[in-house]
């Protein structure tokens, strides 16, 4: 089941940066590229690090510690040393805010 958690206002996430937040205890980076918004878990698999201290570019976020690329898209690992994806998130913008999808599980 999805849970729709308001992450930000869709002004606050410039283009080609990272924004973190943190939504119900999770860490979540949010990357503006043109008129997408993606959202990735904000841990890089690799180093442990935080990917909201990377850099952006060319659909890609990469790591702060050891460089490596992240898909922003798919999560996916782009250029060594990492070699896991990591975790993505579906987005939805409502009156100008940016809600994050997280999982819940039923009770």
């Amino acid at each position: 089941m999805i849970s729709w958690i308001d992450a930000a206002a869709e002004q606050d996430i410039a283009e080609g940066a990272a924004v973190a937040v943190s939504l119900r205890g999770v860490p979540v980076v949010l990357v503006r590229e043109g008129e997408t918004i993606f959202a990735l878990h904000d841990q890089c698999t690799h180093g442990l690090a935080r990917l909201s201290d990377g850099f952006v570019e060319n659909g890609c976020i990469e790591c702060p510690l050891h460089q490596g690329r992240f898909d922003l898209a798919t999560g996916e690992p782009r250029c060594p040393p990492v070699r896991r994806a990591v975790k993505t998130y579906q987005v939805r913008r409502r009156g100008g805010r940016v809600e994050i999808g997280l999982t819940t599980v039923p009770e």
